[in-house]
């Protein structure tokens, strides 16, 4: 449910190419002062440098394949807020778009098309509004209690275990999202590991360097999630009176409005594959932010009070995604250069949340009392914003803080793992001794 894109069809995707192709992020002009290379050594275990450099430099900057790269968090906003553009792919002109591969793969290369994500006004609208209504925070705020128990049960499974060692990924950022978003749904029980195998794989799609390496493995992961909500849609439609998120999307109806069965399964895989990937990357992330940081941790230990601003905080420090994209359908002048329509503008959510024009000089500074920290842009922005960011702030304020407090002598084992995704930031492990 990040603000990004819905991850089903790699290769139509117009946000790069593959490693050895072209470096979407190198400069189109060799003399520019900066760049963004995610290809530069320790580049994933701190972009935000990188970040600084480009802001500073060349804070909307034009990239070699013609994309723009916009970071600083004006400029960013007015971006995502602007009604002239679109996250509709046919709507870009840039060469690189492969709809040759259309022709090869048709019925994989249309999946996602009718996600949410993927659409603009007044279709957005109108599914947004078929959808939305399981996740206004009066909604989510009644899953508390739920979110509650599921975390205590995965931290007490840990220490039953009787060792001095978790992987908070494995045993908690991974977990709780996923069962949360699978009782919402009301999915049948069924093969996490594989489950997690298939969505971990679907998320490639949205990254410039791995969608094109990886597009035989994504559709094959995108071909067995079909099959598998396919056939749980049909089950659950000999099930009128169950009360979950996938009934009520079923049986949705506005006025005569009615989800197609495109529009029902491409937004129901992206619910599920996004309602937990993003969450994920939030509590390791945030976990890790508050090793690193010992007195911030105590902090948030010591006062209760600040779990909500921390986890807005946490999501503004290290966002889980770094990027979202969109599409001018007119001019656009900005930064003093002109977006032509049709061009792609990537905005950088991660570098704005650290633009000290907006968060002043401590911006690089975890401060969970941070007054501001409320105006991230981890959720994006405008008709776009996340529409569960309700949801990942209660499991985020809800998980984060009960493991620093269940554990509170808590450190790193070992360097974290780095996933090495440009849009999607997050941890394949975060060993630690508890």
């Amino acid at each position: 449910m990040s603000d990004a894109a819905a991850p089903s069809a790699p290769v139509l995707s117009s946000e790069g190419e593959a490693p050895g192709d072209v470096n979407p992020f190198a400069p189109a002009d060799a003399a520019a002062p900066a760049t963004l290379n995610p290809f530069e050594p320790g580049f994933f275990d701190d972009p935000y440098s990188r970040y600084r450099r480009l802001r500073e430099a060349e804070p909307v900057h034009r990239t070699a394949f013609g994309a723009w790269l916009v970071t600083r968090w004006a400029d960013v906003h007015r971006i995502l807020r602007n009604p002239t553009t679109s996250v509709q792919e046919e709507n870009a002109t840039l060469a690189m778009r492969r709809d040759n591969l259309a022709e090869i793969a048709p019925e994989r290369a249309e999946r996602g098309r009718r996600a949410i994500l993927n659409i603009d006004p007044p279709d957005h609208t109108r599914l947004r509004r078929l959808v939305s209504k399981a996740f206004t925070p009066r909604a989510v705020e009644r899953m508390r209690e739920q979110v509650i128990a599921q975390t205590e049960a995965l931290l007490d499974d840990v220490a039953a275990r009787g060792g001095d060692r978790m992987d908070v990924i494995a045993d908690l950022a991974f977990p709780l999202p996923f069962a949360v978003i699978s009782e919402m749904l009301g999915m049948p029980d069924q093969d996490r590991e594989q489950l997690r195998e298939w969505s971990h794989m679907l998320t490639l799609a949205l990254d410039p360097i791995l969608a094109i390496a990886k597009t035989e493995e994504i559709f094959e992961a995108s071909d067995r999630m079909t099959e598998l909500v396919t056939e749980v849609v049909q089950w659950k439609r000999g099930r009128p009176d169950d009360d979950d998120l996938l009934q009520a999307l079923i049986c949705a109806d506005d006025g005569g409005d009615v989800l197609t069965d495109r529009e029902l399964l491409d937004n129901v895989i992206l619910l599920y594959v996004a309602g937990h990937e993003t969450t994920v990357n939030l509590i390791g992330n945030g976990t890790l932010a508050l090793l690193r940081d010992p007195d911030q941790r105590r902090r948030l230990i010591d006062d209760p009070s600040l779990d909500a601003n921390a986890t807005d905080e946490l999501l503004r420090y290290d966002s889980p995604v770094q990027f979202s994209r969109r599409i001018a359908l007119q001019p656009i002048e900005i930064g003093g250069h002109t977006v032509q329509p049709g061009e792609l503008v990537m905005t950088g959510l991660g570098a704005a949340n650290r633009d000290p024009d907006k968060f002043g000089a401590t911006v690089d500074r975890l401060d969970l009392g941070r007054t501001d920290a409320n105006q991230h842009v981890s959720f994006g922005s405008g008709v776009h914003h996340c529409l569960g960011a309700a949801l990942a702030r209660l499991e985020g304020s809800v998980a984060i803080p009960r493991l620093a407090r269940r554990f509170p002598d808590m450190e790193l084992a070992e360097e974290p793992a780095w996933n090495g995704r440009l849009i999607l930031r997050g941890l394949d492990a975060l060993e630690v001794t508890c």
